[in-house]
This record gives C-alpha cells, sequence and structure tokens, in this order.
C-alpha cells in the first residue's frame, strides 16, 4: 500500500526538469531507460502513439509512465495497449508505486475499450520479471529485441 495517494499528471514545462531528474538507480540502463531517453524515443516513434505522464506521490514526482496508446500492432509496435515505460525513482522504489500505477493504467485502458495491457522486460534474476508476474501478466511466447513480451488480460 502506497503511503501517499497516487495520480498521473501531464508533464508540463513546470514539473519537466523534476520529472526529467527522476532515475531508477542501478537498474537504468539494464532494465529501464531514462526518462530523457522516453522523451527521445517518443519522438523518434510517433506510430508508437506515445502517451506519458508523470507519476506523483502526493505533490512529490516519483516516476514515470509511457504507454502505446491504442496502436495498430506492426513490425516493432506491439498493442494496441502497450507499456512501454515505468521508471519508479530509486528512492520511492517498494513502496507501491509502480503496482498502483499500473492498476489505474488499466483502469484508464480498460475505459478505452483495452482487452488486455502489453508489456515486455529484459529477463534476469533481480530484473523486473517478479513484479509483473504478481500483478498477473504472463508471457504471450513472443520476445522482442532480447525482452520477454508479457500480457495482463483486462476483464
Amino acid at each position: 500500500m502506497t503511503d501517499r495517494p497516487v495520480t498521473l499528471r501531464e508533464i508540463t514545462d513546470a514539473n519537466r526538469d523534476a520529472v526529467t531528474a527522476l532515475s531508477a538507480g542501478a537498474a537504468e540502463g539494464r532494465f529501464v531507460a531514462s526518462v530523457a531517453k522516453s522523451f527521445r524515443d517518443a519522438a523518434e516513434t510517433p506510430e508508437g502513439n506515445p502517451w506519458y505522464r508523470a507519476i506523483y506521490a502526493g505533490d512529490e514526482p516519483v516516476g514515470f509512465v509511457m504507454l502505446s496508446w491504442n496502436v495498430t500492432p506492426a513490425p516493432g509496435i506491439f498493442g494496441p495497449w502497450f507499456l512501454w515505460r515505468l521508471l519508479i525513482d530509486e528512492r520511492f522504489q517498494g513502496r507501491g508505486y509502480g503496482r498502483e500505477t499500473v492498476r489505474q493504467i488499466v483502469e484508464l485502458v480498460r475505459a478505452e475499450g483495452a482487452t488486455e495491457l502489453l508489456t515486455s522486460y529484459v529477463p534476469s534474476d533481480d530484473g523486473p520479471g517478479r513484479f509483473y508476474e504478481k500483478l498477473g501478466f504472463t508471457p504471450t511466447g513472443d520476445i522482442d529485441e532480447g525482452e520477454i513480451v508479457i500480457r495482463l488480460p483486462i476483464d
């Protein structure tokens, strides 16, 4: 359970620097790209229909989330609903913010008619695989650039 209410907020000029400064710590680069790289990837891959938000706990930015929002699947583009990035700053990990963010994302995409949420992760004993498994994600059988693609059914 989180210690403060979690909200997903638009990234504006007022909060962009604070959000860009967030870091997953040692895992960054190995398991999740930085916020700055996420912005670049979003700009370079418009066909992925990137939708991103800052994750706030109370009034403090604690993370970043980015999805491919209702895209037509194509080579290199999973969808229609793909959790492209989920980064919780190292200072705020283990407090339930990631779990609550995924819960909120599921509610948002469910309201848009989604029947599943896809994501992928780098396989590793210390990677995010267990986190996603605990949330109910299961492997699709697909591998994308060495990452295991997983799905969460949305009913």
